[in-house]
């Protein structure tokens, strides 16, 4: 009898288990499916960090929101409002402490970051700020965003990101309207 009770905490474990990384992954799949596509302008990313892994880090041209409000606490859970600019990209509408009732804008959560009262701006930590990528191409990529943004061409470097329900999702980093995996594999080849 106590066998029989083991073996089905056992069970009920092993699908507790498996269940929740399930569900994280339908989650982000469903932002991406049903989510609207926001274009993040970036800036040049920081290329060595080698304490964290295979990843881009990303910067954004949209990093601050401009606001009188100086009560801001620095990693306080903050709301983005988001609408897009004249040529696609996304721009901050707004950014409150709550939810804003009746608001037909896309928003995600993110972090306040320093409010500067000399600029009367708060900066804002994304939450998509890191791209994972296979470990023989993040180095490359890395190289490639930094070097396509410091060219004296106009940049034309964006974060793809999926937004839906106040959660986000980086789906994508494109370089030159090529997908940046993309993009490092033409010019690894050359």
């Amino acid at each position: 009898m106590k066998t029989i009770h083991i073996f089905i905490i056992f069970i009920i474990l092993a699908l507790v288990q498996l269940f929740v990384p399930a569900q994280m992954i339908f989650n982000q799949e469903r932002i991406l499916e049903q989510g609207k596509a926001y274009k993040f302008k970036t800036r040049p990313v920081d290329p060595n960090d080698p304490f964290r892994g295979k990843y881009i880090t990303l910067n954004y041209e949209i990093d601050s929101y401009k606001t009188k409000d100086s009560l801001w606490k620095r990693n306080d859970i903050i709301y983005v409002y988001l609408n897009n600019d004249g040529s696609g990209y996304a721009k901050i509408d707004t950014v409150g402490r709550a939810l804003i009732p009746n608001k037909d804008n896309d928003y995600f959560k993110a972090k306040a970051g320093w409010y500067s009262k000399y600029s009367n701006k708060l900066s804002i930590q994304f939450p998509f700020n890191r791209y994972y990528m296979e470990e023989t191409k993040a180095k490359d990529a890395e190289v490639a965003v930094r070097d396509r943004q410091r060219d004296s061409l106009p940049n034309n470097t964006y974060a793809l990101v999926y937004i839906k329900d106040g959660e986000a999702v980086l789906n994508d980093v494109i370089i030159d309207d090529i997908s940046i995996k993309e993009y490092v594999e033409k010019n690894a080849s050359k």
